[in-house]
């Protein structure tokens, strides 16, 4: 069923063909909108349809999907597993009573947790819509979610990261050097995962039997991922690989997923694979997703529906396979999806703000193109942002350039700044080792030892003299 929404604002009649078209006119201002064709073509038509928004009743999004149910697998998915019971305590309110019910101090983090599996997507990106920035953080600090492997991620007042150790062409002996480093500046607990620039399967093993070399010689209580297709993952564990985490680049509709090459069931057999091995030791959680605002229409299977809708639609799939780790890559695809350092702010926060609410633990690669309008300082911002809304986890790569994937992210060193001035720390079991290993001095202060630690220095004698012969 299409309804259509009409609002009356002094003289003039505004009207929205289909609950698609009015989430989208009432979405904030970002380029993708506008390339797609499907944002507000004034700021005053913006402001009537979050009005309109703000009055329909969550109801609504029960009985209008913004993709027909019979023709996407995601739809199907949303409506097939959404829990009327954890539903009723918010059936009877609007998208404007709900946005106001989640800054209350009635929504603690218990209730929020008790509603999850009533909430759909839809409902989730309609009340961001209408939510300033300072909304978004308050809610989304609320959430806890917690997901465990060989560490635990996601408890208060922790912040982890990814150790993103991308080399041009895959040299083991730079990736080592990257893993070494990021490791003392506290990084790593996230997962150690890797963007391989050679994709297929035998170097993605390559890559699977270094990390995991280097976590069981030191006990690292952390995770490695091989950032490949997840087909790969299954070849490389059918082979036998020390696979922790099955990595997939995911989006909101069935178009995009056929274009990534999946579909919920190839993510189910992964799901399946990954859990027969075992290899956690606090926890099962074997996925990890990554997302981004503008996929489904890069990949023109959008549907007339805005890309932070679509997202959050994302997000359903990433949680009906309880994923470890899942972050928005915020700002990779360009200035044709978020034009500047003001829209890349607003969709991390958004995005954050959706996946935890929806009980996902939500993590943020912070980035940005170099022919976007913005730079270090708009993700200095985002960052402290995002760790006041506790974001399970960022990015850390040496000097926030991937020389790799040439964009620009947060460092080892914004990590420790994150950290240290918002009082976080890494996941428990990390931090001891961190300790132990004697890599900080303080995890309270955020303090590093002056001295590279004993067990460390002999392996990065070996790196500097593979570096000088070669």
């Amino acid at each position: 069923m299409t309804a259509t929404y009409r609002r009356q604002q002094g003289s003039k009649v505004y009207t929205f063909k289909s609950l698609a078209d009015l989430m989208a006119k009432a979405t904030p201002e970002r380029s993708g909108d506008a390339l797609a064709g499907v944002c507000a073509q004034s700021a005053a038509e913006r402001v009537v349809a979050q009005m309109a928004l703000s009055e329909l009743p969550l109801k609504t999004f029960l009985n209008e999907a913004v993709i027909p149910y019979e023709s996407d697998d995601i739809t199907r998915l949303i409506i097939d597993t959404h829990d009327l019971e954890a539903f009723k305590p918010i059936e009877h309110l609007t998208v404007g009573d709900f946005r106001n019910w989640l800054l209350s101090e009635e929504a603690d983090g218990e209730t929020l947790a008790k509603i999850r599996q009533g909430l759909t997507p839809e409902m989730v990106a309609a009340v961001s819509k209408i939510m300033r920035n300072q909304d978004l953080i308050l809610v989304a600090k609320k959430c806890q979610v917690v997901t465990a492997f060989r560490n635990t991620i996601g408890l208060p007042s922790r912040l982890s990261t990814r150790l993103q150790p991308n080399h041009p062409t895959d040299s083991l002996n730079g990736i080592a050097a990257t893993i070494f480093d990021g490791l003392m500046y506290g990084n790593g607990d996230a997962v150690i995962g890797i963007n391989p620039a050679t994709d297929n399967v035998p170097q993605a093993i390559k890559l699977m039997n270094l990390m995991d070399e280097v976590i069981q010689h030191y006990q690292i209580p952390t995770q490695s991922c091989v950032l490949t297709h997840v087909t790969n993952t299954i070849e490389a564990i059918e082979m036998g690989a020390p696979v922790d985490l099955v990595f997939q680049s995911i989006g909101g509709t069935q178009g995009t997923n056929d274009t990534f090459g999946i579909d919920l069931s190839i993510l189910k057999e992964a799901h399946e694979a990954a859990l027969s091995l075992n290899r956690g030791s606090v926890g099962n959680n074997v996925m990890y997703f990554e997302t981004g605002q503008g996929t489904a229409l890069s990949a023109n299977a959008f549907h007339g529906v805005d890309q932070q809708t679509c997202e959050a639609r994302a997000y359903a799939v990433a949680k009906q396979f309880d994923p470890l780790l899942v972050n928005t890559v915020v700002g990779f695809i360009g200035p044709e999806y978020l034009f500047d350092g003001k829209q890349i702010i607003r969709a991390g926060l958004e995005d954050h703000f959706c996946g935890k609410l929806l009980g996902l633990p939500m993590g943020c690669d912070i980035c940005y193109t170099n022919h976007a309008y913005a730079d270090q300082n708009d993700m200095d911002n985002l960052l402290t942002l995002l760790g006041v809304a506790e974001c399970s986890f960022i990015m850390g790569i040496p000097g926030s350039d991937d020389i790799m994937l040439n964009y620009q992210t947060t460092s080892f060193h914004d990590a420790l700044y994150a950290r240290k001035v918002l009082g976080l720390k890494p996941a428990p079991e990390f931090e001891q080792w961190l300790m132990e290993m004697q890599i900080f001095e303080s995890v309270q202060d955020v303090r590093l030892s002056e001295q590279i630690s004993r067990l460390f220095s002999g392996a990065i004698n070996q790196l500097n003299k593979g570096y000088s012969h070669g």
